[in-house]
C-alpha cells in the first residue's frame, strides 16, 4: 500500500458543493459523493452554494442515508442560506442534519 493511499485513508474527504448546485451539476457531485464512501470520514462544504434545487437536496439526503448505513457520519463544514432556506421549505433540514445556525 503506497503512502499516498495510506494518507488518503486517514483523512476526511471534503466534498465542496458548487455555487450553482442544481440538476446540471448533479452527476459530478454524485460521483464525488460515491468516491467519498471509501474515506474514513466525509465533510460536506455547502457554504458557497447560492442556488440549489430539490434534486440536489434529494441527492444529499440519499447520500447521508447510505453513509449512515455504512457507518459514516458526514459532517457539515458550511451551510449556505440557500441550502437552509430550500431545506426548510422542503422539510429536509432534519433529514440533512443541518447544523444549528450561529447567532449573529
Amino acid at each position: 500500500m503506497g503512502s499516498k493511499t495510506a494518507q488518503r485513508k486517514s483523512e476526511a474527504r471534503v466534498v465542496a458543493l458548487p455555487a450553482d448546485f442544481r440538476l446540471a451539476e448533479l452527476a459530478a457531485v454524485k460521483s464525488e459523493l460515491i468516491d467519498a464512501f471509501d474515506a474514513p470520514a466525509v465533510q460536506l462544504d455547502g457554504g458557497a452554494v447560492e442556488r440549489v434545487d430539490t434534486a440536489a437536496l434529494q441527492l444529499l439526503v440519499a447520500f447521508r442515508r447510505e453513509a449512515a448505513a455504512r457507518g459514516q457520519l458526514p459532517a457539515w463544514l458550511g451551510v449556505s442560506t440557500a441550502i437552509r432556506d430550500a431545506a426548510g421549505v422542503l422539510g429536509l433540514a432534519q433529514a440533512l442534519e443541518l447544523p444549528a445556525t450561529m447567532p449573529a
